[in-house]
């Protein structure tokens, strides 16, 4: 018999506090959810493993955030995007708009609602199925 999918979820963001928070709350609605500091760390873990989402923070050392979506989208076409950034002035560069992103899948920093967040994850998985 098979086990059901679990839907994984890869969050990187710098600040370990955001990242402990996500990943317990995410945890709390059957989500498997992976940490990476940085978007280096983020590549390495796509070496050896899918991920149905990644969360990913723009600000990041090294390795900004929308390149690493770009770098991911060339390794692997199944996973879906969501931003999680501090910048309120953030706009989706062309590349981005071009993989798909759009408004709704850029978050600012803090999330007042985070059953936003769920909801987004959900709409963008059920489009997956």
């Amino acid at each position: 018999m098979m086990k059901p999918h679990k839907t994984s979820i890869l969050v990187i963001d710098d600040e370990s506090d955001i990242r402990n928070s996500l990943k317990e709350f995410l945890e709390d609605f059957g989500y498997e959810v992976t940490e990476a500091g940085h978007a280096e760390e983020a590549l390495e873990l796509l070496e050896s493993r899918d991920f149905d989402l990644a969360i990913v923070d723009l600000r990041l050392p090294g390795m900004s955030g929308d390149v690493f979506i770009l770098e991911a989208a060339k390794r692997t076409l199944k996973m879906k995007y969501l931003i999680h950034t501090g910048s309120v002035g953030y706009r989706l560069s062309i590349e981005l708009l071009e993989l798909g992103l759009t408004n709704d899948d850029v978050f600012h920093k803090p999330i007042e609602d985070l059953m936003t967040l769920i909801d987004k994850i959900g709409v963008l998985l059920k489009n997956d199925e």
